[in-house]
């Protein structure tokens, strides 16, 4: 798979935090995120999804993530907006991935991202959450096109 690593700046989002498995819960997240969006009339700058565990290491029942739109710094959440809370995304160091997912299977290109940055002789992940940016609608288009984004560290040197 083909990445660059990249300097981000810090994104603050407003969204909605879960918790279960993320097939369930990044589903439930983005209803909740349109309904939002469209009750309170609010432009976001881009879709988000964000991973906060190893689902190697968590159990299904345990994965945290949230779906949030990106937002300015100055962003106020709306009186009546049950549930929604408003963070940061950190900047940093990521390596960074585009790719289309068909047929709902957002694991695959995960798991080969994954694997790809194992190998990566200058970079090692760091224990930070990845994220992903929606570039599509893919519930009118039938497929998702979504940048990947994993926080890395330069390694040491030997």
């Amino acid at each position: 798979m083909n990445y660059e690593i990249k300097q981000e700046q810090k994104r603050t989002i407003a969204g909605f935090h879960l918790v279960g498995p993320w097939e369930r819960t990044v589903k439930q997240g983005f209803e909740q995120l349109m309904k939002w969006v469209s009750g309170k009339q609010i432009v976001g700058q881009e879709w988000i999804a964000v991973y906060f565990d190893n689902p190697q290491q968590v159990p299904p029942e345990k994965l945290r993530c949230t779906t949030a739109i990106g937002v300015d710094p100055s962003f106020v959440v709306p009186p009546a907006s049950e549930g929604v809370s408003l963070s940061g995304i950190d900047g940093g160091l990521y390596a960074v991935a585009t790719v289309r997912v068909e047929d709902h299977d957002f694991t695959t290109p995960w798991r080969q991202f994954f694997n790809d940055l194992l190998q990566d002789s200058e970079y090692a992940m760091s224990a930070s959450p990845c994220f992903e940016v929606y570039l599509n609608d893919g519930a009118k288009e039938g497929y998702w096109d979504l940048r990947m984004y994993v926080p890395v560290q330069a390694k040491p040197h030997r």
